[in-house]
């Protein structure tokens, strides 16, 4: 008995042995065919370890690392398929270039994979998408902002507009249903200026895009939406308006052709006289991201800005930051810093990382909390007459807590000097969106306005810090 079972089983295991390990790779196949990634991935792993230069193999572990969100890991599974030619590695590789923000490799690798299936007479499909968004974003991380970041916390998707903090004097924040409960309709995001007398929001359209619009209050109910956009961008969706103090410049998120992915933070000047928005321009990075960027605020009376992204959160967080607005853009150097550590600031993978004066974000987290308790008491926070920042121990609020006299009158020229330079600021910034979006025969007139403003801030850019300078010298000097 004993010699007919050990053959018996010596064939079942020769049967049962390679029908066994093939059915797992051929489960693991139709797991990756159904989008099944995570599940499919340990399968692909495990025969990339015994064969690590199959060109299949690197390329199904490698989409399975890209679509968990292991994009890093993705890349060099997915070279070894691209080495091995197989086919669409290029595809995949170019998006997880593009997840890291190695645009300048995406641009040349999906430039590759474009002139081979032009070549082959293929079609292009998604191709010629990806690789416009990898331009767009090779051009943001040429000119990442420098802005400092003082705060950042996640929390739940579905409430984030209660972590807002924000003063009253900003308006108010609102979801369309809570705000229209009987309307009949449904929406994103309602923004209400301080007054109470203009509503900006986003409302559903018949075929399930977000539109903006703008309404007015008449004696005690809301006038007919009037559309905030043209629509005729590229965008499915627009939503999360923001306006300003000023009643022109308009913040929102988008998605569409001219996003890096998802939702995107888009800033357009209102025209009162049509009722109607300039073209807008994306205010780049670190704000957006290939992930969901949306939601920016500024709270002029406490200068910090807020703004939400979903970038590295699981399905139902966002990660709210809070910033210092600036009061001009500067940028980065994207030539002279390492590539890595600019990616890194892009990415805002470390919020410390922003952080070049300690005096700055002790004041500005003072700010914070101070508007967060005052909120949370029910209280309106405590607005100063200005703010003055000496030195890491000194900030100056009021007109008392000047020393030197002479440096109070200098601040007082200081501040004249500081509207005009952010009303010819704002002036700029008219002009280069008019510009971007007008004919090369209109570009060729305005140029000259533009490059003649250019130079007349930066003296008076310069000018400023000067004054600023002497400021805190008189009062170092009165003080001693």
């Amino acid at each position: 008995m004993s010699k007919r079972y050990i053959p018996l089983l010596l064939l079942t295991f020769l049967l049962a042995g390679p029908h066994a390990v093939a059915q797992t790779l051929a489960e693991a196949q139709k797991m990756y065919k159904q989008g099944d990634y995570a599940n499919a991935k340990p399968v692909f792993e495990r025969y990339l370890k015994r064969a690590p230069n199959n060109g299949n193999y690197n390329l199904w572990y490698g989409v399975c690392c890209l679509k968990t969100g292991e994009a890093q890991a993705a890349i060099k599974p997915l070279q070894t398929a691209v080495k091995r030619r197989v086919a669409s590695g290029q595809l995949y590789l170019g998006q997880a270039y593009n997840a890291v923000y190695r645009y300048e490799e995406a641009v040349a690798t999906l430039e590759d994979y474009i002139a081979d299936l032009t070549k082959r007479k293929r079609p292009l499909g998604e191709v010629e998408a990806l690789l416009a968004q990898s331009k767009a974003g090779l051009r943001m991380l040429k000119g990442v902002e420098q802005v400092t970041v003082i705060d950042s916390f996640v929390t739940s998707k579905e409430y984030f507009l209660q972590a807002y903090k924000i003063s009253p004097e900003s308006g108010k924040i609102h979801t369309y249903d809570r705000y229209f409960p009987q309307g009949g309709k449904s929406g994103g995001i309602v923004y209400e200026t301080e007054l109470g007398d203009k509503l900006y929001y986003s409302e559903l359209q018949a075929d399930s895009t977000l539109h903006l619009y703008s309404s007015i209050k008449l004696i005690d109910e809301w006038g007919a939406g009037t559309p905030l956009l043209s629509q005729s961008n590229d965008s499915a969706n627009a939503d999360y308006p923001y306006v300003l103090g000023d009643g022109i410049t308009v913040y929102y998120a988008a998605d569409g052709a001219q996003s890096l992915g998802g939702y995107d933070i888009f800033v357009t000047r209102y025209n009162p006289e049509s009722g109607t928005c300039l073209n807008a321009e994306n205010i780049g990075m670190p704000f957006n991201s290939p992930a969901n960027d949306y939601m920016y605020v500024i709270d002029e009376f406490n200068n910090l800005g807020w703004f939400a992204s979903d970038r590295h959160q699981p399905t139902d967080s966002v990660c709210i930051y809070v910033f210092i607005p600036n009061a001009s853009k500067q940028v980065y150097n994207y030539e002279s810093m390492e590539p890595e550590k600019l990616r890194s600031l892009a990415r805002l993978n470390s919020i410390k990382d922003t952080w070049n004066d300690a005096g700055i974000v002790a004041s500005a987290r003072e700010r914070l909390v101070q508007v967060q308790n005052a909120l949370q008491e029910g209280k309106k926070p405590v607005h100063h007459d200005f703010e003055f920042i000496v030195d890491d121990k000194h900030t100056y609020y009021q007109q008392k807590d000047f020393r030197s006299s002479q440096a109070w009158h200098l601040y007082q020229q200081y501040q004249e000097k500081n509207k005009s330079y952010q009303l010819q600021r704002g002036k700029l910034e008219a002009l280069r969106l008019q510009y971007s979006h007008t004919a090369p025969a209109s570009q060729s007139e305005l140029a000259p306005a533009i490059i003649d403003l250019e130079k007349r801030l930066k003296q008076m850019s310069m000018e400023l810090h000067q004054t600023a300078i002497r400021i805190r010298q008189l009062e170092k000097n009165n003080a001693n």
